[in-house]
Order: C-alpha cells, then structure tokens, then sequence
C-alpha cells in the first residue's frame, strides 16, 4: 500500500544520534583488537531505546539519515560555509560507518546521499509524506529543521522528551516555521559560519520579519528603518543576507533514489542484529536484545583472562535470585566462619541515606565466594504490610515497626564486630571510606580493608570513573540493578528501610558479590612496582584518616555566616544600581538573556555569540574578556562573585552545620581528580574564593571551640618547586635554595626589573605568569585573567619561554611521552592515562594542557597525601591535644589546645617537609608556613 493518510513517518537524524552518544560514554575500545566502539554503544542503545519506545505505536514509516560527506552544493556557494567546524575526532571517526552497520542491523532504513546535507534528505521526505497527506516526526533538535514544522510535520527533542509543534518554533524564534529562514538569514549562524547580517540577532531579526512581513519585503523597505546603524546594515550587506537566506533555506527537491515506500517499519532479523552485537562485544546488550527476541544470545569470545579475572569461565554467572537472606544468628556465625576459613570477606552497608554523619545503618551484605552472598537485614520498617505489595512505603501512614525476619540490631553487630575488627581477615569493599565511617558510629572499628574504587584508580586514573555501577559494566559485562528501582526518585523516593526485604536482599548482596568479582580481578593486576606503591602507601592508608578527620569536622559560627549574608545582599543591592546605571535602564542582573541583550543589543558591544538556544553567552569568559574595556561587564563579575559567596557559602553553609556536633562534616572524594588532588564536597570548603575580601572572609566563620586554635600549615609555592625539579630549571632551583621571592625574581628576570625597585603590580603579573605556565595558559587566557590586552600577555608568555627555555623543553617532551604511552606519570609513579592526546580541536588543547599540569599538580598532590598518612602516628604524642580537620589544595589545618600549638607546628613541618623521602629527593627545598589563631582566616 503506498504512503498516505494514516500513514506516519519518523525521521531520525543520524549525526545527532552519533555525536550525543559520542559525548555521553566514555572512551571504550573492543577488547579483542581495541577498536574504539564507545559511539557506536552509545547509537546502539539510543536505536535499541527508540524501537523500545515505538513498539505498538502507529509509525508506519522509519528512517536515519545521515550527512555523507563535508562537501555540499552549499560550499559551491560559500566556500566558508561551516568552514570553521572542528575536525572529527579520530577515534570517531573509524565509528561512523559502524553506526551505519547497525541501523542496518536494526533493520532500519539509512539514508544519505553525496553533495546533500541530511538535512536536506529529511527536508525532502517530510514535503513528501505531507503531500501524501501522512503524518511526520523529525527526531531531533537541530533548529535548521524547525523550518519544516506544520502541516502534519512536527519534531521531537528525544533528549528532553519535548514535542516542537508551530508553538514550539514561535518560542524559540519569534516567528513562525513559514518565517524561520527570514530569521536566520538575519541572525546568522556562526555554527555553520553563515554570515547573516552584523549585529543583529535572533530577536531583532524577528522584530523586523513580524513588522514586515518577509525577508524580501524587509529589505526593498530598508531606507524606512528609524535606527541609523540598523538601516546601514541591512542596505550595505543586503547580497551578504539573501546568501544568507539560501545558505539556511533547506532543498525538498533533493533528488532522491528511494522513495517513501522503501522506508516501511520492519522486524529485525534476529541472527544479524544478534550477530553485529556480538561482533561489537556488546554483551550486555547482546543479552538483553536476545531476551526481548526470545532467542538464544550468540557466544561472544571472551578476552585473554588473568589470574583471578572475575571473567573466568568457571566463575560463576551473577544472579540476585540465590544470594541468601541472614535472618538469624546461627546463619550469621556460619557466614562469619566461612569468613575466618576464607581469610577475607566484601562487606558492603546499606543505609538512609548517603550523609555517613546522620545516615542510618539498615542492613550489611557478605561474600566469600563469586556467586556466593548474602544479605542482613536489621532495621527494615513496615511489618507484614511489606507482603501486600509497596503502596504503603510511599504514604505517610506507612508503618513505622521493624518488619519480621530480621536479627536484632545490637545483636547483629556484636556478633559481626570481631570479624570486622580481626586483622587476619581482609574486609573488601568499594568506597570503604563510607562504610568505615557508618561503622564506627556503631562502635566498630573497620580494618584491614581493601578498595576496589581504589585499585581502579591507580590503575585507570583518567581513562573512567570508579563508582561500582561503571566497574561492573566495563570489567564484569553485567548491570547492577539500579538502586532507583528499589527507592523511586524525586517526591516518592522512599529510605533504603523502606524496601521490601526479599527486594533488597537482591540489591544489596549483588553489590557484594561484584565487588569482590572485582577485587578478584584487579588484585592480581596491581602487581606492578609503580601501580602497588601508590595503591598501598597513597591510596589504601589514606582511608582511615580521611574518615577520622570527616567526623571530626570543623566549628562553623551561624552568627557569623548570617551577618556576612546580610552584609553581601547589601552590598549586591549596591552593585545592581551601579550597573542599572551604567546599562541606562533596569533589568535583572540575573539573568544570562536580559544581560546578553543589554551588552550585545542596546550597548552594542563586540564579541556577542549565541548558543543553540538563541541566547546571547554571557559566561565568565566573555564578562572577562568584556571587563577589559567596559566597567558594566565589570561590576556583574563582581555582583556574580558575591551572589555565589551568598549562596553557596553563607546561606549554604549554615544548613550543613550537623545539629548534634554544630561543626561542619565536608566529605573528600579519593578517586575524584585524574591528578590525585582531593575533592571536598558537601559542602565543597576547597573551593571558598581567597582572592577576593569577601571570599577571605568566608574563613572568618570556621572557628576553635572554646580553649583551642586553629592552626595553618601550608606547602610554600609547592608547584613552582616541583616545575623547578622536573624541568631543571638552575635559576628557579637556586632561587628557591636562596629562599628568594620567587615572583619577585621571576619579574626582575623577565622585565628587567631590579629587585629593589619591584612594585606589587610587576611582581602581579609575574606571579600570575608563574602559575599559568604550568597549568598551560594561554596568552588570551592570560589577558583574561590580568585584564591587559591579549598581545602583551602573549609577549609576557614568550619571554618566560626565552629566560627559562628549559619549561618548554619539559611541556614538548610531557607531550611527546603522552602521545606515545597514552599516559603521564608522577614523581611517584601514579599513572594519568591521556586518552584525548592525539584527538584534534579543542579537546586536544584541552588534553595537552592536561598531560603537561598533571605530573606537576600529581606530584604535589602525591606529597600531601604522604604527609596527611604519616600525620597521624606523628602527632598521637599529643595524646588528643591536636587534630587534623581540613585538607585544602596545599594547606592542612588542625585544632589544638592552645598550649599544644608550638608542639603541633614543629612536628607537623617535619612531616611535611620531608613527606617526598625516601622515594623522592627534590633538588628544592619544601617549605611549610604556619599560622595559628581563634578562626581559619587568621590561621591563614
């Protein structure tokens, strides 16, 4: 039956698909030859999701279609057109054609067709099918194609589930479809390099369409125009806009050799999806495809497995359905037994919530074996309500008794306590930290302890993440069962105490079982003299201190964080009437668009860029760049500055004040930084600007209790000295042995500056020259962040280079090293995998800069985190009089007893300093400042 009435036609664009799932996953490779198939894992679940979510429908028609080439009848036009897009990826680019391959496998209609955009290709069906009188999806958000809307044709966003009808294109555009390449003509694309008309953006341009009528009418009518600048435009770039126009203006006479009959839905042919998959190694979608088909999965060949690999092929599959609810103590002991027998055990907690300080315990899971687990239940609620199904879980009413089968809380976790005590058995876990500090506030002290996260971590540092979920999936070929299947999300998630027991028993055993899968198999693998040093002397010994200086926390003074938010609102009311002023008119400095239109539209400054949305970008980047030349973009920077100290610290920070401690617990992320920094979060106290006053004064609130201080330790220029070392730069070397003002040296080097005659700005500059080199800056990034014009900085840049030639010798043979090991590495031997070094565009930059910063920024992480293990034993002399509280970038602090302080200052310098020894000796001294006082800002 040819295509007509009743008919529907879906149109998927293909390049969409690609580059979403491209950017969504990580890098992932095929493991038998390491072909890069994290794009097409990405498509194939995006095809597999959409014919998911489309069976039963009424779409009768489907097809993908794609660009074939960079080359289009467009070029031979305007040889500009998207002549400043970023090249391909490469390891892209050996994908698309796989992507092609599997919408074939899905048997899906692909479509492309050489000098055509697929644009044009979906311009053409849609036209079609809507003269037949059939319905039409375009799924996609590519605003080219909202020209096309109306009349039986719509779109649908599939990343925010958002239909775009005739409405939906009058939001984004100001006009209607009929009217959108009037309105593009105008605005331009700078995308797609498409010229348009200077200055005038999406929302001028349909002011003009709307009171015109046309694009053709708008510009024989030009003299009419009330606004000098704007009549000028559009008389002198007419030729440049009705290009313009047929740049942006989509051909649905493509010629095509196919037609709307040849894009039919049809079943896929099990054995040649099923065999695609399989040929990608897609495992966990191969299994769950050939279940959806009731047919048998094919064999996918296994990789070379080492000792131990949980991959083996005598492990034993994964299933939540035979792990073992323990619901009495007979069956614990014999689970406890099997532990001792074993001489290791993954344990694994299930809790309320993730804030270990308040969270409450609600059951531990075990594994000894792989395929052997079991869960403990101890404090589920609901009672025998839990039988008749969920309903009641999600109600207020819900009952709030212990549910029946369950060992008593306090018997339970004295019958477990010796085990987890007993240094003969090993506990295994992932994020052991969490698990460690939920114990101890059960009195249980957790050790020894292995951590998978971890062991991942110094294996694969900046090649993935290290939560349990991405492990098992990339390592084991399984999928956990996702916690919000148990909980819910949103307004009806309910506490782990909530679930049924018989469903978390499933949960909560599997994730013992994978972990200990994958102690299992990475264990072997850290047998490596660079990989286990890091692991055992940096990785595994930081736990323990970490979780004991999180529960100690930090007083923070309510008071305090109360009047600085009243006194920052003040001063950003101060700020608004300032820019109102300057901006000539009210509006709402909040807000991106209000503030894009007075910068870029009213005051008409340059350097204005939409976004996909239409909007003008008013990021820090460009208010910086603005700031050198205007006060406006200045003062919003600044009203910026204080609207985030006022929000995410003064107002923030006092509902983080545990009501039981009145101190502040932040959390530190191990594996969170490629590089090895920590990360702190809820709240994050690493980020609290000190450049600023009002950034200082944050620290004002962190206060000693009563009879202690706050004392201040800090790494002096710790980077500098290790760039100094690894780059063997003798000037920087011998400045530092000199205890020289390293930035004063560096200016009177560069600027010719005597250092008697050093004024704070020059020794400004120089400091900030200091520190971008190593991160990589660039001379706009400098300009940007001296506010000085973009040549200077760069001529600031090159003589850095020519007094100290041996900086650049170091980043050229950091970068050589990482493009041919994928790889770079600390003075310890961490490993920071680079695997975007040799991509091309932005992301090259961004992975070079990366590979040059990390063994510096890696190393004096490395050495804090040495300092911090060897901390405790060091100071346990004070017999509680001192403890470590914070770990901020270079600084730790401590709170003491005020007359413990000059005790803690000088054993803590020694540690600190000599934290490098014996593994590394640094050709500079490291030096540590101390300060002490009532609050962290006079510590510091």
């Amino acid at each position: 039956m040819a295509f007509g009435k009743g008919h529907h036609l879906h149109l998927i664009d293909g390049s969409a698909f690609i580059f979403r799932a491209y950017h969504a996953l990580p890098p992932l490779t095929r493991k038998s030859d390491g072909l890069p198939i994290g794009a097409v894992a990405g498509f194939c679940n995006m095809l597999q999701r959409y014919v998911e979510g489309n069976n039963g429908s009424d779409v009768t028609h489907v097809a993908v279609i794609f660009d074939k080439g960079s080359h289009t009848f467009r070029n031979d036009m305007y040889d500009l057109y998207k002549a400043n897009r970023e090249a391909m990826p490469e390891d892209l680019r050996p994908q698309m054609p796989l992507t092609r391959r599997a919408t074939e496998a899905f048997n899906i209609a692909c479509k492309e067709l050489e000098g055509y955009e697929a644009d044009d290709i979906i311009a053409t069906l849609s036209c079609q099918a809507r003269a037949a009188g059939g319905q039409v999806t375009i799924i996609s958000s590519d605003k080219d194609l909202m020209q096309l809307v109306g009349g039986g044709v719509e779109m649908l966003d599939a990343m925010k589930n958002r239909r775009i009808d005739r409405d939906g294109v009058f939001e984004k555009f100001g006009v209607f479809p009929d009217r959108v390449v009037d309105v593009q003509a105008l605005a331009g694309d700078s995308v797609d390099n498409v010229p348009g008309a200077p200055g005038i953006g999406i929302k001028t341009a349909a002011l003009l369409i709307n009171e015109f009528g046309s694009l053709e009418e708008l510009l024989d009518r030009a003299e009419e125009i009330k606004q000098p600048k704007r009549r000028q435009t559009l008389i002198e770039n007419r030729d440049q806009i009705e290009l313009s126009k047929k740049l942006v203006q989509l051909d649905c006479d493509t010629p095509l050799d196919f037609g709307l009959d040849d894009l039919e839905v049809k079943d896929p042919d099990p054995e040649v999806l099923l065999g695609f998959l399989a040929e990608m190694e897609f495992r966990t979608l191969t299994k769950r495809i050939s279940d959806a088909l009731h047919v048998e999965a094919p064999a996918i060949p296994e990789p070379e497995v080492q000792q131990g690999d949980a991959n083996a092929p005598d492990a034993p599959k994964i299933d939540p359905e035979k792990y073992e609810c323990v619901s009495d103590l007979a069956a614990l002991d014999a689970w406890i037994a099997r532990a001792y027998a074993r001489g290791w055990i993954a344990v694994d907690t299930e809790t309320t919530g993730l804030n270990e300080m308040i969270a409450d315990l609600v059951g531990v899971s075990l594994c000894v074996e792989a395929g052997e687990a079991c869960y403990i239940p101890l404090t589920h609620r609901g009672g025998a309500a839990q039988k008749e199904g969920t309903e009641d879980l999600f109600s207020e009413k819900a009952d709030d008794s212990l549910a029946p089968g369950q060992i008593p809380l306090e018997a339970a976790l004295a019958a477990l306590k010796p085990m987890l005590e007993d240094p003969s058995i090993l506990k295994i876990g992932q994020n052991m930290k969490y698990d460690a500090k939920i114990l101890a506030r059960y009195g249980i002290n957790l050790a020894p302890i292995d951590d998978t996260m971890l062991m991942s971590y110094a294996m694969h540092a900046g090649e993935h993440t290290h939560g349990m979920d991405t492990l098992s999936e990339r390592y084991l070929s399984h999928t956990p069962i996702p916690i919000k299947e148990l909980i819910g999300s949103g307004k009806s998630q309910i506490t782990f105490d909530r679930v049924p027991i018989e469903t978390a028993v499933r949960y909560a055993a599997e994730d013992a079982d994978v972990t200990l899968r994958l102690w299992q198999l990475f264990k072997p693998q850290l047998h490596g003299a660079k990989v286990t040093r890091v692991y055992e002397t940096m990785e595994r010994p930081l736990v323990p201190v970490l979780a004991k200086m999180e529960m100690a926390g930090i007083k923070v003074d309510r008071q305090t964080l109360s009047r600085m938010s009243s006194a920052f609102a003040q001063k950003m009311a101060g700020l608004e009437a300032e820019i109102h002023e300057l901006a000539g008119e009210k509006f709402n400095v909040g807000s991106p668009a209000q503030l894009g239109e007075i910068l870029f539209e009213k005051m008409s400054l340059e350097g204005g860029k939409r976004g996909k949305n239409g909007k003008y970008s008013t990021g820090a980047d460009v208010l910086e760049d603005l700031a050198t030349e205007h006060d406006l973009p200045r003062r919003v920077l600044d009203w910026r500055q204080l609207s985030k100290l006022k929000s995410t610290y003064t107002d923030a920070l006092q509902e983080h004040i545990n009501k039981d401690t009145g101190r502040v617990h932040t959390s530190y992320s191990i594996a969170g930084a490629n590089t090895g920094r920590l990360a702190s979060t809820d709240p994050n106290l690493q980020n609290i600007p000190v450049r600023s006053e009002e950034g200082r004064r944050i620290r004002e609130a962190f206060v000693a209790e009563e009879g202690k201080v706050l004392v201040s330790l800090d790494y002096s220029q710790i980077e500098l000295r290790i760039l100094a070392h690894v780059a063997g730069i003798e000037a920087l070397k011998q400045a530092f042995r000199d205890g020289q003002d390293i930035h004063a040296m560096t200016a009177s080097e560069m600027f010719n500056v005597p250092m008697d005659e050093m004024t704070p700005d020059v020794r400004r500059q120089a400091k900030a020259i200091n520190f971008g080199v190593i991160y990589g800056i660039s001379g706009f990034g400098l300009a940007r962040n001296l506010r000085i014009p973009r040549a200077e900085a760069q001529g600031f840049i090159d003589r850095y280079f020519e007094r100290f030639p041996g900086i650049k010798t170091y980043m050229d043979d950091t970068i050589a090293f990482a493009k041919e090991h994928d790889r770079v590495e600390t003075l310890f031997g961490r490993v920071i995998h680079t695997p975007e070094i040799n991509a091309k565009g932005p992301r090259s930059g961004f992975a070079k800069r990366a590979a040059i910063n990390a063994p510096i920024q890696g190393t004096a992480a490395d050495i804090i985190r040495r300092a911090m293990i060897r901390m405790p034993a060091a100071i346990a002399g004070l017999e509680g009089r001192a403890v470590m509280l914070l770990q901020v970038h270079d600084e730790l602090l401590f709170e003491v007893d005020e007359g413990s302080v000059d005790q803690l200052i000088a054993i803590a310098k020694e540690v600190m300093e000599g934290a490098a020894a014996p593994v590394v000796h640094l050709d500079v001294p490291l030096i540590v400042d101390a300060g002490q006082g009532r609050s962290w800002a006079e510590a510091h």
